[in-house]
């Protein structure tokens, strides 16, 4: 089985790869800075247990978005 390299990719696939890496940092670090920033009783759950969440399983964006829409209590 052959295996692919970066320079076997054509430049559509590469753009998109990059374009996937930058929007999955971004929203990690919109939710880590939002979750530094929020109260512990704004935020179900464990704080610790987010950010480790975050910070650590590779979700394409799902863990980010997660703790944007489960994750935050409302504002009072």
């Amino acid at each position: 089985m052959a295996r692919t390299t970066w320079n076997d990719l054509s430049s559509r696939t590469r753009r998109l790869i990059i374009i996937g890496g930058a929007l999955d940092g971004a929203l990690k670090a919109a939710a880590l800075v939002d979750l530094a920033r929020r109260p512990a009783a704004e935020v179900r759950g464990s704080k610790v247990s987010w950010a480790v969440a975050i910070t650590l399983i590779n979700s394409l964006g799902a863990i980010p978005i997660a703790y944007f829409g489960y994750g935050r209590r409302p504002r009072r």
